[in-house]
């Protein structure tokens, strides 16, 4: 099976794999490892339609590895706002140094494995589309195939262990890229979560989740828990035309990105309700915004007086707000001060 498979789909991918601006076509030389690496960080967790101006704003600004690693971390913070997740961010800045240091990429999955937010998945996305190596890559559109393909009925997350040796027992030694490429292209257009397109995938006729039943089933998923919710409170506090702006800490939720100043809300607890000023303050609406295990539920203040704000902080033309690079959650606060 495993050689009919792999065949198969990679024949398939020669005719039909998606123009992406971080792809070589099949056949042409491996791209370049900067584009592989930064396209892999950005779509964790993010779709590519949402990536695609990202990765062509980054690669414009900073074309290479060495370009990135001498930017100031907080012009990258910025740059990144918008696509969430933030703690691949700062990972990505922690790389990008490690590797200008190292003078480029290592070509293998262990060594990759050792550079900051590279995990299995993208260490092995990278070593084989890269540089070509052998590796095995299961992100969730692969993960969704196997388990089809072998009629893997376990559900996630139990699951996982078993996909990864199918996966494995599929992986050709030669052009594993073009093959992980190809998976992950069959399982965004083919093979996808609802309403998967049987008579259009070259591998129907090998597919026992097809033959045994309703292939839309598998993965099966444990019951999703309810998110806890979170409450905290935002501050909008304007002068002559500007806002003014904190810096968050490194560490934590939106660790180093531009904000408004808040109470200290946290994913482990609501904030303290302390605003900045003593004062007239008025309650200009409530902003929810899910994270990835609790939904915060943000009470946006905007301050009616003339004290100024103590600490460290700079007034930011509201003219230019975009420009801050603020995360979603504070920008759709904002908006809501302004409306």
């Amino acid at each position: 099976m495993a050689a009919i498979v792999s065949e198969k789909l990679l024949d398939w991918y020669d005719a039909n794999a998606r123009d992406l601006p971080w792809r070589a076509r099949p056949g042409e030389a491996a791209p370049d490892p900067y584009r592989v690496w930064l396209s892999e960080i950005m779509l964790q967790q993010t779709t590519v339609a949402a990536v695609k101006p990202y990765f062509e704003a980054f690669t414009r600004r900073w074309p290479s590895v060495e370009a990135l690693a001498a930017a100031p971390e907080e012009d990258i913070m910025a740059a990144w706002a918008g696509l969430g997740y933030y703690s691949r961010a700062r990972n990505l800045v922690k790389a990008a140094r490690a590797l200008a240091v190292r003078g480029g990429f290592p070509d293998t999955e262990e060594e990759l494995r050792q550079l900051p937010g590279l995990g299995p998945y993208t260490a092995a996305a990278v070593a084989a589309i890269a540089f070509g190596r052998r590796a095995v890559v299961v992100d969730a559109n692969v993960e969704r195939v196997v388990a089809r393909l072998f009629a893997l009925t376990e559900p996630l997350p139990g699951v996982r262990k078993a996909i990864r040796a199918c996966a494995e027992s599929i992986t050709p030694s030669q052009q594993s890229g073009d093959f992980a490429q190809a998976m992950m292209d069959l399982g965004s257009n083919i093979c996808t979560v609802r309403d998967p397109k049987c008579l259009l995938c070259p591998l129907e006729k090998d597919c026992r989740g097809r033959a045994e039943g309703d292939p839309a089933t598998l993965p099966a998923k444990a019951p999703k828990k309810a998110k806890p919710i979170r409450i905290g409170e935002a501050y909008w506090i304007e002068l002559d035309g500007a806002v003014w702006l904190v810096k968050r800490e490194g560490k934590g939720m939106l660790g180093g990105m531009r904000s408004l100043p808040d109470d200290g809300w946290s994913a482990r607890g609501d904030g303290a309700g302390t605003p900045p000023i003593q004062g007239n303050w008025e309650h200009s609406g409530l902003v929810r915004h899910s994270f990835t295990h609790f939904t915060l539920e943000l009470s946006v203040k905007r301050y009616r007086g003339s004290a100024i704000p103590e600490g460290e902080g700079v007034w930011w033309p509201i003219d230019r707000l975009e420009d801050a690079g603020l995360p979603t959650l504070f920008a759709k606060a904002a908006r809501l001060a302004l409306a």
